[in-house]
């Protein structure tokens, strides 16, 4: 496999982690009802576990208020208590086949609680991005003791693995700089 190739694979490896600290931030709420901010919530259904859009549709009917309508009737419990433990804040109001959810406003305490658990999303991902570097230069060490690269071409690929690495931190810094303050915001 060439060094290029493997560069591609690194990047495409640290991307990824990069967008699912993306949707996992889509799912914080910040006062505004959103579809997205059920993502994340994982229902215990049919012997499995499955993303609660896999149940039920969920709408925004006005601006603070998520409407599931879930479509197998035996469901609903096990949507609604995967809601409520989601450590979202939300309690939804049970209608039939329908879940009505309000979204509360957001108190000092609460964003702050929030702010941590994107911060804790963020570690995850920087955490992922640097076992997404350690393979590469566990790679290029191992492609160097094989003498299929030489010295050099080993240096100047972990330097390159350095700086995907350093530019994905900082985007990843970047994401969650811009959710605190969103979350922050009154």
């Amino acid at each position: 496999m060439s060094q290029s190739s493997d560069m591609a694979d690194l990047k495409r490896r640290m991307d990824g982690a990069i967008s699912n600290l993306k949707s996992e931030l889509g799912g914080l709420r910040t006062g505004r009802a959103s579809a997205s901010l059920l993502d994340p919530i994982q229902v215990q259904a049919y012997g499995s576990t499955m993303p609660l859009n896999q149940v039920g549709n969920v709408s925004v009917p006005e601006p603070r208020m998520i409407n599931v309508q879930v479509w197998d009737n035996g469901l609903v419990s096990a949507v609604d208590r995967a809601i409520r433990d989601s450590n979202l804040g939300l309690n939804p109001v049970v209608e039939g086949t329908l879940l009505r959810i309000p979204i509360p406003e957001l108190n000092a305490e609460r964003r702050q609680d929030l702010v941590k658990v994107a911060h804790k999303y963020a570690e995850h991902a920087r955490v992922s991005v640097r076992h997404v570097r350690r393979d590469g230069i566990d790679a290029l060490k191992k492609a160097e003791k094989d003498k299929t690269i030489g010295e050099d071409e080993a240096r100047s690929g972990s330097e390159e693995v350095q700086k995907l690495t350093d530019k994905s931190i900082s985007e990843i810094d970047d994401i969650v700089a811009a959710k605190e303050k969103e979350i922050t915001q009154v």
